[in-house]
């Protein structure tokens, strides 16, 4: 029998924790294995737990949401990082992106919905969100004198891709448009995130280089 898909809830607010949680122990593929209301708490738990997902409100005011992402990728990379958020603002969703997130999803979708996300999370999916991607096409559209963004090197299909997701398709009905299959859509996006990280690292390499 596979073992469920383990799950840390993070969030200040207990009665979003509870609704979450009612909801997942109703499903019997998840296992909500622990709570935590801090940045400290988060790290102190993946450590002892190593869960598969932690589901993490990103904006909290007793702790920087994108360091903890990075804190936690560092002790257990295995874990899969979906935010649930009330917030989509372009200074959250790209460093968390970079940071290691795998999804981003906002506290109002269907819980239907969200479990699906974990579970793409869980078997290593990239989902992009919209916001995501309407940012990097905006990043893309402002660049200067024809060079390429530091961390943008995409094709043509990649591209196409970002442009359908900006405009809030999903992965099917993305395959259903450019005529590929959805594992294809996978693809992409999973390309596309990466070529993401690869360049945040090497900007980060750039700035902590040596200086005239």
């Amino acid at each position: 029998m596979t073992s469920p898909i383990s799950i840390l809830l993070v969030d200040d607010h207990q009665i979003v924790c509870n609704a979450v949680r009612a909801y997942f122990e109703t499903l019997r593929d998840f296992a909500v294995v622990g709570e935590a209301a801090s940045g400290e708490d988060v790290v102190m738990l993946v450590s002892e737990l190593v869960p598969d997902i932690v589901l993490l409100e990103l904006i909290k005011p007793d702790m920087d949401g994108i360091e903890t992402i990075r804190r936690l990728k560092q002790i257990s990379p295995r874990t899969q990082v979906v935010v649930l958020t009330s917030s989509y603002e372009d200074a959250y969703i790209l460093p968390a992106t970079q940071a290691g997130v795998v999804s981003y999803n906002l506290k109002n979708m269907k819980m239907e919905w969200l479990a699906d996300e974990v579970r793409g999370a869980y078997h290593g999916e990239f989902r992009l969100h919209p916001h995501v991607a309407a940012l990097m096409l905006q990043i893309i559209c402002e660049k200067k004198g024809g060079e390429q963004p530091y961390f943008i090197e995409l094709t043509d299909r990649e591209l196409d891709v970002l442009k359908l997701i900006a405009n809030g398709l999903t992965n099917r009905q993305i395959a259903e448009r450019l005529v590929i299959s959805e594992n294809t859509v996978k693809g992409h996006v999973n390309n596309i995130l990466s070529k993401l990280y690869l360049a945040d690292r090497v900007q980060v390499a750039f700035q902590a280089g040596p200086r005239a």
